[in-house]
């Protein structure tokens, strides 16, 4: 698979939690924990589950910071 994204962070997921219509998605990234919120449909249809091996790949064109 090739993506146009650039920042593709290796990782394993620590947990799912699924809401009404959108699952949370926590990743341990070398330590870090990266969240990513994506409909359950996806999280079905990609098997999640904790312990997993994957990917968060992130494209954005803008970063904010709030203090």
């Amino acid at each position: 698979m090739k993506l146009s994204a650039r920042n593709v962070l290796k990782g394993k997921v620590t947990s799912v939690v699924r809401g009404a219509t959108t699952a949370h998605v926590k990743m341990d990234i070398g330590g870090a924990i990266v969240t990513a919120s994506i409909t359950n449909e996806a999280a079905t249809d990609l098997k999640l589950k904790k312990g997993d091996k994957a990917y968060a790949i992130i494209k954005a064109s803008d970063v904010i910071i709030g203090k």
